[in-house]
């Protein structure tokens, strides 16, 4: 960080270090100079951390107030009280129809992607408060502004997190507090895996509408060895990550991939019914390259 820490090391708190974006994301960070928190939502996941030599990884489960609670108690202790960073980037996706989405199934989504996320945030903030300064970065997605249909709990959990950061950039306008967005789009990680297995539990096919195009999703989502065009590594997502924690005047929002550059400019410039027309013709040629 720019800001004259040069008696210490800043410390950074990331969520959904188990895999994927999360794990590269403090591996590359620590090579920057920072102390990190690797948290991740399983005991055993912390404990495969901990082996690999992550002495500060730690428990927090998005989905429990009480983890979220002794998570940032735990850093604190460690750090004299201090919280430089928060990279906020443990979240799943529920694939499903929104018609087939239960209230119960709608609410979890949100707990993990959007209400734990700002509970943590909030806890966070206390600490930034007090020192004058810190950053926080909200891993967000594509699906954060372009909507995609059998994506809908995904996507409302993103499209209210982006709301819910650029209010809160506003508040701390001259706090010393600097708040930015990633948007990665396809980053080649375990996240089907996990919306495969959400799928399963929470959605049932067979009594549904839509059950047709669902066999589609499940052979997608299933799919060993398949990749969304432009996927990259999650290495990408880590270089914008430094470029927000580092940066003396970090930007709001960062793309990552290609396809995040070329659906930010085709919303501000195509008339919705000609976006929508463009993004069902995309996900149908999926199907039927899967």
């Amino acid at each position: 960080m720019n800001d004259d820490d040069t008696d210490h090391h800043p410390a950074l708190l990331i969520t959904g270090c188990s895999s994927g974006i999360g794990e590269t994301a403090a591996a590359h960070m620590a090579l920057r100079g920072w102390r990190v928190f690797p948290s991740a939502r399983r005991s055993e996941d912390v404990a495969r951390l901990r082996e690999a030599g992550w002495e500060d990884a730690l428990v927090l489960d998005l989905a429990d107030s009480a983890s979220i609670d002794g998570a940032v108690e735990q850093v604190a202790e460690r750090t004299g009280g201090r919280i430089d960073a928060l990279f906020n980037n443990g979240a799943y996706g529920q694939p499903g129809a929104v018609e087939d989405l239960s209230r119960a199934t709608l609410r979890e989504q949100l707990e993990t992607n959007l209400l734990g996320t700002h509970e943590l945030t909030t806890r966070v903030l206390a600490h930034m408060r007090r020192q004058g300064r810190g950053r926080i970065v909200q891993n967000s997605s594509v699906l954060g502004f372009i909507a995609l249909p059998y994506r809908g709990a995904y996507v409302c959990s993103k499209f209210a997190l982006e709301g819910l950061t650029d209010a809160l950039r506003q508040e701390l306008r001259g706090s010393g507090i600097h708040v930015s967005l990633i948007q990665p789009g396809p980053i080649a990680t375990r996240f089907r895996d996990n919306a495969h297995r959400a799928f399963q539990a929470r959605i049932d096919p067979q009594n549904s509408a839509h059950a047709a195009t669902y066999r589609a999703v499940e052979q997608r989502l299933a799919g060993a060895g398949a990749s969304t065009p432009f996927t990259l590594e999650p290495e990408a997502v880590a270089i914008k990550l430094a470029q927000a924690l580092e940066h003396r005047r970090p930007k709001a929002r960062y793309h990552v991939t290609v396809p995040t550059h070329l659906f930010a400019a085709l919303k501000r410039l195509l008339p919705t019914r000609w976006l929508d027309r463009l993004l069902l013709a995309a996900t149908a040629s999926e199907r039927r390259t899967r």
